[in-house]
């Protein structure tokens, strides 16, 4: 079993930088046991720390050991300094915009710390949907193997556009591309017709379970991801404690079991997947065996508190 840093022995190794272009946000994380209290108080651990879909796969991915990371996202000033420290002592290199206006997006995560430690998030987006156009340049590809969007950039009008200027600027140059479809919740915002159209072009697609099913209209998940992949040429569908399954062609060609973990909190614990695939994809990986990496990297994210990885050394 590979550690982290260290992928499957390299089968297609694609050199150059990993660039994210996705969400920075300040996370805070309520830990709760059982139904939360209404009108009066429920006991809770809270802690304040740096989130965002986008940043955490950012992170991720360096700690799994891609040679070069780098995030596109646009924060406030409030805490423009704090997540730029924090995503460099992770191995990121940060291309953070300062947004004049608004402030950092903020989520609050409720964490039932039963034994499935399930969370619920209440979301303000901030700064981080205000990406727009104007923040993207074509050299931001510049060295770059692999172009990965958080899928939370489809739910405003700015960043939409955003990602249009980015998937032009990636096939132009050959860059493939990945997404992750990020909320099953925003998405029956947008609408599963759009959210496909918009990515038209896109090489691999990493959604959840909800998110396939969502997308898809079918209840199974093996169905869903095989269907997807008549629309994406790879989906690698997350399932959570049932780890992963890997779909081409309209057909799922892998089940990737989940490693025994016993979870604190599940907050980000896709992020890490898709960070860790990513990673080892990179590195010369088939999807498969990117996937047990990715699996690998969920056990460990949900050990832990918070959407990112430990500390470097």
């Amino acid at each position: 079993m590979s550690e982290p840093g260290r992928g499957p022995a390299p089968a297609d190794r694609r050199d150059g930088a990993l660039l994210v272009v996705g969400d920075v946000v300040t996370d805070v994380i309520a830990r709760h046991r059982g139904p939360l209290a209404s009108g009066t108080d429920t006991a809770a651990a809270v802690r304040t720390v740096p989130g965002g879909a986008g940043a955490n796969v950012a992170c991720w991915a360096a700690y799994w050991g891609a040679e070069e990371v780098r995030l596109l996202g646009r924060v406030g000033a409030d805490a423009a300094e704090w997540h730029e420290r924090a995503l460099t002592a992770s191995g990121v290199r940060p291309c953070l915009v300062v947004d004049p206006q608004a402030p950092t997006g903020t989520v609050i995560c409720l964490v039932d710390t039963g034994a499935a430690a399930e969370r619920t998030f209440l979301t303000d987006s901030g700064a981080s949907l205000r990406l727009d156009p104007g923040d993207w340049s074509d050299a931001l590809l510049d060295g770059v193997a692999w172009l990965h969007l958080s899928g939370y950039l489809l739910f405003s009008e700015p960043s939409r556009a955003l990602v249009a200027a980015a998937l032009t600027s990636a096939r132009t140059r050959g860059v493939p591309v990945s997404m992750d479809p990020a909320s099953a919740g925003f998405l029956v915002e947008l609408g599963v017709d759009r959210f496909l159209a918009l990515v038209e072009g896109l090489d691999v697609l990493l959604p959840s379970r909800d998110e396939a099913c969502l997308l898809t209209g079918l209840p199974d998940a093996v169905d869903a991801a095989a269907k997807l992949s008549r629309y994406v040429p790879l989906v690698v569908a997350k399932q959570g404690a049932d780890g992963a399954m890997v779909a081409r062609s309209g057909t799922v060609s892998a089940h990737v079991p989940a490693m025994p973990t016993a979870p604190r909190d599940t907050t980000g614990a896709g992020d890490a997947f898709t960070g860790a695939f990513l990673a080892a994809l990179l590195a010369g990986a088939r999807p498969e065996e990117a996937a047990r990496e990715g699996c690998r990297a969920g056990a460990l994210a949900v050990e832990r508190v918070g959407g990112r990885p430990p500390a470097p050394g």
